[in-house]
């Protein structure tokens, strides 16, 4: 049935289980999978009022963050790798997460997006937000939520 599956991480422990279920989904389904992680970036707000004064750092920041999101997407990929899944991996940067999880399901044209929950409720979910509510919320293909 499904064929493409999106697995966004963030390498938490949570999310770490939510790609091992994923690839496990996968290999049963004979389906491939493309790992994502969400770079974050400095908000173009701190730039646009001068409280980073040396775009250096910024560059810097973001550099540094980028290596760590291909840090987390290449241990993903061993784990498929050891499970027999073909895989493939994109980072993407984005002030939300939520929209840079659907962006990247459109381009490598997944047919199910398989992600962790962290399972907040109440007023924290309401303070915090849900990416995962989200991402259910504006994806137009369908959400597999693990918890």
């Amino acid at each position: 049935m499904f064929k493409h599956l999106l697995v966004p991480t963030d390498g938490s422990g949570l999310s770490t289980d939510a790609v091992r279920h994923a690839v496990s989904f996968a290999k049963e389904a004979g389906a491939r999978i493309t790992f994502f992680c969400a770079a974050k970036r400095i908000p173009a707000f701190y730039l646009g009022v001068g409280a980073i004064p040396d775009p250096g750092v910024a560059m810097q920041f973001n550099d540094t963050e980028e290596a760590g999101a291909h840090e987390v997407l290449d241990d993903c990929v061993a784990i498929a790798t050891e499970a027999g899944v073909p895989s493939d991996k994109i980072a993407l940067s984005n002030d939300q997460p939520w929209q840079a999880i659907i962006e990247a399901a459109d381009r490598a044209k997944c047919d199910l997006i398989f992600m962790a929950s962290h399972g907040r409720r109440g007023i924290q979910a309401l303070l915090l937000g849900s990416e995962t509510q989200k991402v259910l919320t504006h994806s137009r293909i369908p959400v597999l939520v693990h918890r």
